[in-house]
């Protein structure tokens, strides 16, 4: 199906250097996390986790996971009823991703990031073959940016579910989609298993109560088979559990305080990911979600719709916890107070983001996962496979700006030097000479000569310039190529990961691609893979 060759992070140039620094794991971010993912790490990760976890609560995980899946059949041996009874052992541990609910599952990296989950999951369970390993997809259910879910891009097009709904978007009835349905079959075609595809959507949109609901559905369907657990968080008995958490940040804001510190810390050096508020709670209603604020002696909802005194708020933070939502700070904490958890999947922001967290897992003394880097991908059909090599393209060239890349280009094949080098290096020895013989002169000279040197470099530079464009118009039908390839590869300027969705590939490929993907993209190598088709008898 593909070839697979592995490009490390750092040569993409797509990569802060946050995150470049922490995949080499320079001292500098050291005290930012607890453990650096590694199959050997794990042990430690697995032993304090273990005496964090009360079974109470594994119990209580069991049951909640049962009753979420009520709606889907799961069959006696099925690999994901057998990881939910797994969660209720000792021995048991997860490695969990999480995502907002995009439509027809958004953008590629959803599943990469899945993939990934599940992928590192096996590696432990081979390495560790006494205990129990399972991946787990936690949905972002009660985000409420309807309008970051609602569209996918599509063969250089865009679906766009058209609503207007407001509060959790896991709570959104899935049914209005059957338009952007329809409309994604007629562009899907007679695709080999375009049809296999429609099926499970429709089946998850149209025999779903929620876009959660669904969005497990969908997520089941593709990964089921692979033991992967689906979990939502907006679930009155999940968020009971957290009553303590939740009193502690309306009372006292200490996560504030603690992303705050280690944030500062941080910046000495980097840039900070995101911004802590003052509580990182909002409150949930139906067709509302609302920060909340404090004022004093009284809180209130950012939309003014709801006010408490301490009292009031107390008391419903213990009758309907389910009220209370944390947000993107709060919800990490939600995930390891919930799950026996070692690792975390995301991506680079997600990365970023979770160590300015370092201070407030300490502060609430819940045991920080080892973060690791999802897997990263680069699809490229057979046809561009071979247009790329025809042109001598190297892995590196294809993460290239497109200037960048034809510069590159022009400079390798152009009959003359088109960097000058040479001259420029005669003029820095002619203009060091020059000022070696004011110094023993006249050191007048000196900002004579200095201005002359400035001079002659603008203009070696724009002769480099001249030349580089004559010399991109006499290799035009490369650049053309150049531009062509770079367009389908980063289609709208963007990574293609970031940009298209599974639906074509899927549609081309089948369950076989899923599978695939399972296999082979491993998040511990720090790699961004490329997978380059191949042709259907090799």
């Amino acid at each position: 199906m593909f070839d697979s060759a592995c490009l490390p992070i750092k040569d993409t140039g797509k990569f802060s250097s946050l995150l470049v620094d922490y995949l080499q794991q320079k001292p500098a971010l050291s005290a930012f996390y607890h453990r650096f993912p590694s199959l050997e790490a794990a042990a430690a990760q697995m032993e304090e986790k273990a005496a964090h976890y009360p079974a109470r609560r594994r119990k209580l995980l069991c049951e909640v996971l049962k009753q979420q899946y009520a709606a889907l059949e799961l069959p006696t041996g099925h690999p994901v009823r057998q990881n939910i009874e797994h969660l209720a052992q000792p021995d048991s541990f997860t490695v969990v991703t999480g995502h907002q609910l995009n439509i027809l599952t958004g953008p590629l990296y959803f599943v990469y990031k899945i993939a990934s989950t599940i992928h590192l999951a096996r590696q432990l369970g081979e390495h560790y073959p006494e205990k129990n390993f399972v991946p787990v997809f936690w949905m972002a259910s009660e985000d409420h940016d309807f309008a970051e879910i609602s569209s996918v891009n599509l063969y250089g097009g865009r679906l766009q579910w058209q609503h207007n709904p407001g509060g959790a978007v896991g709570r959104l009835a899935p049914h209005g989609l059957g338009k952007v349905l329809d409309e994604l079959e007629q562009h899907l075609g007679e695709a080999p298993f375009a049809a296999e595809l429609m099926d499970i959507f429709r089946r998850a949109y149209h025999e779903q109560d929620t876009l959660a609901g669904a969005t497990r559905a969908l997520a089941h369907a593709l990964f089921g088979e692979e033991g992967l657990v689906i979990i939502g968080g907006d679930d009155p008995i999940l968020k009971r559990e957290m009553i303590p958490y939740f009193r502690e940040e309306l009372l006292e804001q200490p996560t504030k305080q603690r992303v705050e510190e280690t944030s500062q810390s941080l910046e000495k050096t980097y840039h900070r990911q995101v911004h802590p508020r003052e509580i990182n709670l909002f409150h949930l209603r139906p067709g509302h979600r609302a920060r909340l604020l404090r004022e004093g002696k009284r809180w209130q909802t950012a939309d003014g719709a709801r006010e408490w005194d301490q009292e009031t708020l107390l008391k419903e933070l213990q009758e309907n916890p389910e009220h209370f939502s944390p947000n993107a700070l709060l919800r990490p904490l939600y995930q390891e107070v919930l799950l026996p958890n070692l690792a975390y999947i995301g991506g680079g922001g997600e990365i970023a983001y979770w160590l300015q967290l370092r201070g407030a897992f300490a502060h609430f003394q819940v045991t920080f996962p080892m973060l690791t880097l999802r897997s990263s991908a680069l699809l490229l059909a057979q046809k561009w496979v071979n247009r790329a090599g025809d042109l001598g393209l190297s892995h590196r060239d294809l993460f290239l700006p497109l200037d960048k890349l034809q510069k590159e280009y022009v400079q390798r094949h152009a009959k003359l030097d088109t960097d000058l080098k040479e001259y420029e290096d005669q003029l820095a020895q002619m203009f060091a000479e020059l000022e070696e013989l004011s110094q023993h002169t006249e050191k007048s000279m000196l900002g004579a000569v200095a201005a002359q040197r400035a001079k002659q470099l603008r203009g070696l530079e724009k002769l480099k310039k001249r030349l580089l464009r004559a010399e991109k118009r006499r290799q035009q039908t490369v650049m053309d190529k150049l531009a062509r390839i770079h367009a389908t590869l980063h289609p709208g300027g963007q990574l293609q990961e970031r940009h298209d969705t599974l639906a074509p590939y899927y549609a081309q490929y089948g369950g076989a691609f899923i599978a695939y993907l399972v296999a082979h993209l491993d998040p511990l190598q720090n790699c961004f893979y490329l997978l380059e088709e191949q042709p259907p008898n090799r």
